[in-house]
């Protein structure tokens, strides 16, 4: 069972997958951090000075002036404006991981195939340049720009 598990835990993938699972992390919180302190100020300022994590409603029907007062009192609270910025943060996550997809993928992009320098006579099956009118092996015509062979 050891010799298993060491293998399983070795194997590319499940080591790839730790650490994209600790940089995804990190990057979190990065975005956070930006949805948060950089993005959300601005967009509650342009909408009159809200302050996104202080939307709540009181299911008691009291009134607080901020959701920590509420908490500290142990009110029952719905936070959406904390949602608000979840959803934020979701789409520009999803931004985000788009375009480091796209980039990536943009950087594996293969190259183009050559074009083919061979073709297939239609009577011996010989592998003959592209170029070639005539068969080197069967001495078959072929037409310019096919593998079929010249009607006569």
């Amino acid at each position: 069972m050891w010799k298993e598990f060491k293998e399983f835990i070795t194997r590319g993938n499940v080591i790839d997958l730790a650490v994209g699972v600790i940089i995804g992390a990190a990057f979190g919180k990065i975005v956070n951090s930006l949805v948060e302190d950089i993005i959300m100020p601005p967009i509650g300022l342009l909408l009159g000075k809200v302050d996104f994590t202080n939307l709540f409603i009181t299911l008691s029907g009291e009134h607080y002036n901020t959701l920590a007062e509420a908490k500290k009192a142990g009110a029952a609270t719905i936070n959406y404006g904390q949602f608000i910025n979840t959803i934020v943060n979701f789409l520009i996550i999803a931004l985000c991981i788009f375009i480091v997809i796209k980039q990536v993928n943009h950087l594996k992009k293969e190259e183009p195939k050559a074009a083919p320098t061979t073709k297939e006579c239609p009577h011996c099956y010989s592998e003959i340049s592209i170029k070639a009118t005539r068969c080197p092996n069967c001495t078959s015509i072929l037409t310019e720009n096919s593998n079929e062979p010249v009607k006569r």
